[in-house]
């Protein structure tokens, strides 16, 4: 969604009972509004009212999303360098393909970075190896495969830093969720799914609180076997739940993209020291001379100046760095 272009004035979450409703949501996208209103200690319908009113006004949604790893997808982070005035044509253009999750201008407006999920299409090959490098005043395109993610998905700075307590967390937290800040020693094969399995993620992509009836009615199953499939999703670490912030609603006013290059035998290490950061709202193991991507968000660039010389400084095995500030959301609110 491209919030940034529309120039409009959108809510923050200024309101305490609105951070803890998104915070709530964040832990559990899917929990019943009686459960939120038990924990937050208010009625059904004023956490109704409150997330009505926040997804009408474009500041945040529920998204169900899956895990391409979890899938056998292979994800690319792509940069691509463009002559002067152009990015923001192929930002645009970029966005509107299915393939990219997320699509972003940095590096002064001369670079576009995004996220490609090829999904065994096809598609993100082209983009990748075809259509790029070929396009008018693109520079320069590189490629970095997505190797495994340490922080991100289904957590978000909300999991720092939100309002609820401990005791509220627990008792929002799913069932049949996984641990995604846990490491799989051993990753499990590519998980199945098929035609019917493909409405149901479809539905919830386009809103992840789609009533039950209405999932039935897209895949043919019974609501019963609906919440089923949804529980066995989750349980696998193919589905989960995600918040889709406007741009700014949540992170500082100063966004940037971390690359750093890091010793082989420090790479878990530093991931695991990112993901508890709050500047860190996303990181990833990648491919390519940076081994690692996180994105970061700060109050202000001082404010960042300080995080690159404290806590990255201290990282183990640093070879090299490199940033780039992010300007504008073309599309998504981040990785993944």
């Amino acid at each position: 969604m491209n919030l940034d272009k529309r120039r409009v004035v959108l809510p923050v979450l200024d309101r305490e009972q609105d951070r803890l409703l998104a915070h709530a949501l964040q832990i559990d996208g899917r929990a019943p509004f009686r459960r939120i209103a038990e924990v937050l200690g208010v009625s059904d319908q004023t956490v109704a009212r409150r997330y009505t009113r926040l997804r009408s006004a474009g500041t945040l949604r529920v998204v169900g999303l899956t895990d391409p790893l979890r899938l056998g997808e292979v994800p690319w982070f792509v940069r691509v360098r463009c002559a002067p005035g152009a990015a923001g044509a192929i930002g645009e253009a970029l966005a509107r393909r299915p393939d990219t999750t997320w699509v972003s201008l940095t590096s002064g407006g001369t670079e576009i970075a995004c996220l490609v999920r090829p999904g065994g299409t096809g598609g993100g090959d082209t983009l990748l190896l075809e259509k790029l490098p070929r396009t008018p005043r693109v520079v320069d395109v590189s490629a970095h495969c997505l190797l495994h993610v340490f922080f991100g998905q289904d957590l978000s700075l909300f999991t720092k830093s939100g309002p609820l307590t401990a005791e509220q967390v627990a008792a929002l937290k799913p069932a049949n969720a996984p641990d995604r800040l846990l490491s799989d020693p051993a990753p499990a094969p590519a998980y199945p799914l098929d035609e019917a399995d493909g409405r149901l993620l479809d539905a919830l992509a386009r809103d992840g609180r789609t009533p039950v009836g209405e999932l039935a009615a897209a895949t043919g199953w019974s609501a019963t076997t609906v919440r089923r499939r949804m529980a066995e999703l989750r349980e696998a670490g193919v589905l989960y739940f995600d918040l889709d912030f406007a741009p700014r609603v949540l992170q500082g006013n100063f966004r940037a993209a971390l690359w750093l290059n890091i010793e082989p035998a420090a790479i878990e290490a530093v991931g695991a020291a990112l993901a508890a950061h709050p500047e860190v709202s996303f990181a990833a193991a990648t491919t390519g001379d940076f081994n690692i991507y996180a994105s970061i968000s700060t109050r202000d660039a001082g404010a960042f100046y300080r995080y690159l010389t404290g806590p990255v400084a201290a990282l183990p095995g640093v070879l090299g760095t490199s940033t780039s500030p992010i300007h504008r959301a073309f599309k998504g609110a981040g990785p993944l």
